[in-house]
């Protein structure tokens, strides 16, 4: 069986949750970045021998446009495919049926999905510190689950996931980050940027129209020099408390 690891994670946090998951699952896998423009995805041919791992996180409820048009390149043919949606401890609403849905349409076999929660990209008091070790204790123990699955070969009953058809609307968010006064335009975020929204001849410059608010490029900066308006950060903060608030689980479906 030949394992895929495919990823869009900009921060982090969902390709953490991914290896989490692949360490007890299978000793190799090829690694898949969807945040790397550079990439060709048309490429990328399954089989029904392989399994896909195919990790994102949810942006309001959905799977980020990014991801979802990348992976409706890439042809299934009947490979099976493990759905991981990584939140930030508030909700993840309609980001699994999209997924199935979009994967579906490109020949995949969806056979077991699992939600996990991971610091919250923006707003880093929410689930903080997670995937924490009971985290990995429990997510471990879905991707044993999930392996003897496939070893049952009972892969015909269809994958029901929590969601709603239509999807919600997703309007973005309107926090994007700029860079301060001490930018020494290196262009490591407008290099790491999965949609091409920074300069490289000035970096300090965002396309605003372009900018996802990932957050990737506050996380690759070496020198801590992007940032978001503290404002707005602090009107997002109090706005989400409630619904981030407390500890919500990690969930496998199968």
């Amino acid at each position: 069986m030949s394992v895929y690891n495919i990823v869009f994670s900009p921060t982090g946090g969902t390709k953490r949750v991914a290896e989490i998951f692949l360490k007890s699952f299978c000793t190799e896998s090829t690694y898949i970045d969807l945040c790397d423009r550079t990439i060709d995805f048309s490429g990328f041919l399954f089989d029904k021998d392989s399994t896909c791992i195919i990790s994102v996180p949810s942006y309001g409820g959905r799977v980020p446009e990014t991801a979802i048009s990348r992976l409706r390149q890439m042809k299934g043919n009947k490979a099976n495919a493990i759905l991981i949606v990584v939140y930030g401890n508030r909700a993840y609403e309609d980001t699994f049926v999209e997924l199935q849905d979009s994967l579906e349409e490109c020949g995949f076999l969806c056979i077991a999905a699992i939600a996990a929660i991971a610091e919250h990209s923006i707003m880093h008091q929410f689930a903080a510190g997670r995937p924490d070790l009971r985290d990995e204790q429990e997510i471990s123990s879905f991707a044993v689950s999930v392996h003897s699955k496939i070893e049952s070969q009972k892969l015909d009953k269809p994958l029901n996931l929590p969601g709603n058809r239509p999807y919600k609307d997703y309007g973005g968010v309107p926090m994007k980050p700029k860079a301060g006064k001490k930018c020494s335009r290196c262009g490591i975020c407008a290099k790491e940027c999965p949609v091409g929204a920074i300069q490289f001849d000035n970096p300090s410059l965002t396309d605003d129209k372009k900018c996802i608010s990932c957050m990737r490029c506050i996380a690759v900066c070496p020198q801590n020099v992007r940032s978001i308006n503290k404002a707005l950060l602090a009107a997002g903060s109090m706005k989400l408390k409630k619904a981030c608030s407390g500890h919500k689980n990690n969930e496998l479906f199968l």
